[in-house]
């Protein structure tokens, strides 16, 4: 049984989505595992991670309008604004959301489908430095 661990960093633009399949991919192969677990965590309680529709921009588009429709930053009732009018609705997102993944390694390759991407989904419309870390469990 191998284990491994790397920690990474995604700059962020501010609100949207960036993918880091390719991050975790390398990752994965430099564990050596070629039959597993890979878990992604995301370190912040303002940003999220998805596994999403990666060919057609679009599809994203249309889940960052939903997440502004469904937790508007105009809202009256939230409180918890220390940081801006976006501090309590990322904070929302991202419970709505995920703050991991796990994704299976078969053949020392990540087993997502045809058309599924890792992303970070940033929630503050301010720029941020993001961590992650990748654990890599297996054989």
């Amino acid at each position: 049984m191998k284990a491994h661990s790397v920690s990474f960093e995604v700059q962020t633009r501010g609100q949207g989505t960036y993918e880091i399949t390719t991050q975790v991919r390398e990752i994965v192969e430099s564990s050596g595992v070629r039959i597993g677990t890979a878990t992604v965590f995301l370190q912040h309680t303002s940003a999220s991670l998805i596994i999403f529709e990666n060919a057609d921009r679009s599809a994203r588009v249309d889940l960052e309008a939903f997440f502004k429709h469904l937790v508007p930053e105009d809202a009256g009732y939230f409180t918890h604004t220390s940081e801006g009018p976006d501090d309590a609705t990322s904070h929302i997102k991202m419970v709505l959301t995920r703050s991991s993944e796990v994704i299976p390694i078969a053949e020392g390759e990540l087993q997502l489908g045809t058309w599924q991407g890792i992303f970070l989904f940033e929630h503050r419309r301010a720029p941020h430095q993001r961590r992650l870390v990748v654990s890599v469990i297996g054989g």
